[in-house]
């Protein structure tokens, strides 16, 4: 009797649970709630906004110019630019959005699909000199463009849409972040705008853009980025890669201006200084490298670590030329007589990533100008890249 009734509680039980919305989708049933988002994420894009389009004949006139710091070349494509605002990190990994420019060129019907150049600008002072407020036809990401290229360049946090924080200079993994999540986010927008590229990717960048060129280049290889399989080659140039080097001997260069205060002033012992002096040797290191009157808030907090004789933090901190192996070759230039940069850094950059035993690496001395400057070395440098990379179709 018992087994007999048990089939019929249990379907009593089913129709009882029905009628409550226990399964099904009657009437009674209540909704479940939506998904939520997904939650943000470095690289996302955020916005993208058009801005203007530049025609072929501004850009030979400023070539024609010498305005210009690529070396005299023919602009062959007029050029769509495109303001992007995408998500980051900032020095302390929080998120922070940050802004870029995609320029890409105006190419005919049926004319072959473009390599994307990851462009890095060196130091600059102003903020309307990013390169998503700054469109002169004589701008570097611009006029690339106009040969052919995609070039897609990070403003970097503290500068444009993110103006409001401070520029984490020289920290290569903020650095390295801004550049590679404004690929990502642009990669992003080329597919949803159906803009078409030829899969390659080159990275290249002078001075602050060199050190942000090996940045990413180092970060791409140590997450084993989605980018990676794309990276033809890095050419990162005159940048601070190996950060002991170039502050030691900018103290070296304060220590024979500042006599006074310069026999006090050695590598390792920096961490004894009174409170005063330690102040005025910072101030001073930061203006070799940033001038007083800059509307950028920099976050140099490298110079602490440097004062402090903390070798291994500011390693890890700053210097980018050491902890992995390129898989895509890189191609460095300096010029020897650099005063801005030293030359040694690219030759300690150039002899730890050589002798990691990857992709081929090279060190192109400057030898258009004497002496080989900071600034006289950039259209020898843009030469030489070009030269590297090839011409787009």
């Amino acid at each position: 009797m018992q087994w007999r009734a048990m089939p019929l509680a249990l379907g009593m039980l089913a129709l009882a649970l029905a009628g409550c919305g226990g399964g099904g989708s009657g009437s009674g049933s209540t909704p479940l709630p939506p998904a939520p988002p997904p939650p943000p994420q470095v690289g996302q894009l955020l916005s993208a906004q058009s801005l203007t389009e530049i025609g072929v004949d501004a850009f030979t006139a400023a070539v024609a110019a010498g305005t210009s710091r690529i070396p005299p070349l023919q602009p062959r494509y007029g050029v769509s630019t495109y303001r992007l605002t995408y998500l980051t990190q900032d020095a302390d990994g929080a998120l922070v959005e940050a802004s870029g420019l995609v320029a890409v060129p105006q190419k005919p019907a049926g004319a072959g699909a473009s390599p994307v150049l990851g462009y890095q600008h060196a130091t600059t002072f102003a903020n309307a000199d990013a390169p998503s407020l700054n469109l002169a036809p004589s701008e570097p990401p611009l006029v690339l463009a106009s040969l052919g290229y995609i070039v897609v360049a990070a403003d970097y946090v503290g500068f444009a849409h993110s103006n409001a924080a401070a520029h984490p200079y020289l920290q290569s993994r903020a650095t390295a972040r801004a550049v590679l999540d404004m690929l990502d986010a642009a990669q992003q927008w080329r597919r949803a705008a159906r803009v078409a590229d030829n899969g390659q990717l080159y990275l290249l960048g002078y001075s602050e853009g060199g050190y942000a060129t090996m940045a990413a280049q180092r970060e791409m290889e140590r997450t084993r980025s989605a980018l990676l399989p794309q990276l033809r080659a890095a050419l990162p140039a005159a940048g601070p890669f190996d950060m002991q080097v170039t502050l030691d001997t900018l103290l070296g260069r304060v220590r024979d201006e500042y006599p006074a205060i310069g026999w006090m002033l050695n590598p390792g012992t920096l961490r004894h200084l009174g409170a005063s002096v330690r102040a005025e040797v910072r101030r001073l290191l930061l203006r070799a490298l940033v001038p007083g009157d800059a509307d950028v808030r920099y976050d140099a907090r490298f110079l602490d670590t440097y004062l402090a004789d903390d070798q291994e933090a500011l390693r890890a901190q700053s210097s980018v030329h050491w902890g992995w192996t390129p898989s895509a070759p890189v191609y460095l230039f300096h010029g020897r007589d650099d005063t801005t940069v030293p030359f040694a850094a690219s030759v300690s950059a150039y002899e730890t990533l050589h002798s990691s035993g990857g992709a081929p690496v090279s060190l192109r001395e400057c030898s258009s100008v004497v002496p080989s400057g900071h600034t006289a070395c950039v259209p020898e440098y843009f030469g030489y890249a070009l030269a590297v990379i090839g011409t787009p179709p």
